[in-house]
């Protein structure tokens, strides 16, 4: 009797079906993906690798030449799922790493329009999060180990039964999902990040955001060459680049300027006041009031 092959358990099967719950709910962000290149930072199409290596920290990042590499954009995939596993842990509900929600949720959620284009580049977002592989060595006991995961493991568009559109489906890896479900691993942003246009601004208010805190007082402060070498970018492009964000005051809740020490620029960033009735307004889960006299 031939021996029979035992058949293969899709990872679908094995997970519990997560169900995004839409509505008001707190943009938070992963703190390994805040200030390490993980993810393009232009909008037109790359295929060049990234290899980075600073002390223990390794990081690899590949994409395939039909979709691209995941740019920084596309991971407001990655913070609408973040923000929607820690709500619904913090309200005691189970989550899970398979999820189940719309197009137009995850649109309204990253402050993008609701149209035919928008849905469309969301889908290209989706491709290219799926077949964008990293290998980093964050979060491994064994230093010469590396974790190699693609953002989403699979997703898929979902139909009735008259075949009509009724949302997606998408599996995030164990390496993102573990740093979420961690709450020591995630911060909550300003709703205003997802209106920065500039690849740069938005890696350097997560960088900020991870170590300026929500707190003003004295700041803190990192050399421009420091964080040049985090973002892949040559020193002078970058330096000239900073200078125009601080010109600008571009990044939300912060307050920019550059300092000279010792002959070599630094970026000092201090968090703005927050309002106290704003603060007491957010801890109930309350929507700020704009434009308060």
């Amino acid at each position: 009797m031939a021996a029979q092959i035992p058949q293969r358990v899709s990872e679908r099967a094995q997970l519990e079906l997560f169900r995004s719950v839409p509505g008001d709910v707190s943009p938070r962000d992963a703190q390994d993906l805040m200030s390490w290149p993980f993810f393009s930072l232009a909008k037109r199409k790359r295929v060049t690798p990234i290899d980075f290596v600073m002390g223990a920290t390794q990081i690899s990042v590949e994409a395939v030449p039909e979709h691209g590499m995941a740019t920084i954009w596309d991971a407001d995939v990655l913070i609408w799922a973040a923000s929607q596993i820690v709500e619904a842990r913090d309200a005691g509900r189970p989550t899970s790493r398979l999820m189940a929600t719309t197009p137009h949720e995850i649109l309204a959620f990253t402050g993008r329009g609701t149209g035919r284009d928008h849905y469309d580049r969301l889908k290209a977002a989706l491709d290219r999060l799926q077949s964008t592989t990293v290998a980093t060595s964050i979060r491994q006991e064994q230093q010469r180990r590396r974790h190699r995961f693609s953002w989403i493991n699979e997703w898929r568009e979902l139909a009735d039964a008259r075949g009509r559109a009724c949302g997606i489906e998408l599996i995030l890896p164990d390496w993102f999902y573990a740093g979420v479900v961690n709450r020591s691993l995630v911060l909550t942003i300003d709703r205003a990040y997802f209106q920065l246009t500039g690849g740069l601004e938005r890696w350097l208010y997560r960088l900020v955001r991870k170590h300026g805190g929500f707190q003003a007082g004295d700041g803190a402060s990192t050399s421009l060459t420091c964080i040049s070498n985090r973002a892949r970018s040559p020193l002078k492009q970058f330096a000239f680049d900073v200078r125009a964000i601080v010109q600008r005051q571009a990044l939300p809740g912060y307050r920019l300027t550059i300092e000279h020490a010792f002959g070599r620029e630094r970026l000092m960033f201090v968090a703005n006041p927050v309002d106290p009735i704003d603060k007491a307004m957010r801890r109930l889960k309350l929507k700020p009031v704009e434009n308060r006299p």
